[in-house]
């Protein structure tokens, strides 16, 4: 068995969306200066490196991320990769067997970026593709860019086309050592009451 960890590290240098809370951390409590344990605490956006969104990100009634099935984020995943494309079109997917596709992550060039690294051209699902996805009964999506939908969107056309058929998305991951195939996912967010996304730590099992 083989584990492959897709997840991006977390540090002060980790890029995040512009505006976004950076990763700060800081001791409470430390052996040298005499406590008997060393306790961290830190403070982060909930979208910053690997995540998981929940309807309520762009939805003031959608489910938070508490209320999620946690089903969807375990399971088959088939790993594509797409190298010249702006974006994830139907054709990308069209050719699938989605009788036993119920999982996919794209593999992008944005996989080979640094964590510190930023950039505002990456590659994003097309809302159609979105769509033809959740008609084909598709629970889970995830790319290994900051968002499914483009910088520049402010209706979050994709995010919304993906709720609106149950998908939950994965955004942020790290496929660059990953060859495209099929794999078995384990990516729970965690149990964050209240809010509208929250940092997994995303793997594959290669059985």
């Amino acid at each position: 068995m083989k584990i492959y960890d897709i997840s991006r590290t977390l540090s002060p240098t980790t890029a995040v969306w512009p505006g976004d809370q950076k990763f700060e951390h800081h001791w409470t409590m430390q052996i040298p200066q005499g406590a008997s344990v060393n306790v961290g605490a830190i403070t982060l956006s909930v979208h910053i490196g690997s995540h998981a969104d929940a309807p309520f990100h762009f939805d003031d009634s959608g489910a938070d991320i508490s209320q999620l099935s946690l089903e969807k984020f375990i399971g088959p995943v088939t790993v594509i990769e797409l190298k010249d494309s702006d974006k994830i079109q139907i054709e990308h997917v069209r050719r699938l067997d989605f009788s036993r596709v119920q999982r996919i992550l794209f593999k992008t060039p944005g996989s080979f970026l640094e964590d510190s690294r930023w950039t505002a051209d990456f590659v994003y699902l097309a809302t159609e593709t979105a769509e033809f996805l959740g008609k084909n009964n598709v629970q889970l999506v995830g790319l290994d860019t900051p968002s499914v939908d483009p910088m520049t969107s402010k209706t979050l056309s994709a995010h919304k086309m993906l709720a609106r058929y149950g998908i939950v998305n994965l955004e942020n991951l790290n496929l660059s050592h990953v060859p495209p195939g099929e794999y078995q996912l384990i990516a729970l967010p965690l149990k964050l009451s209240g809010l509208d996304a929250s940092p997994v730590r995303a793997v594959l099992i290669e059985t």
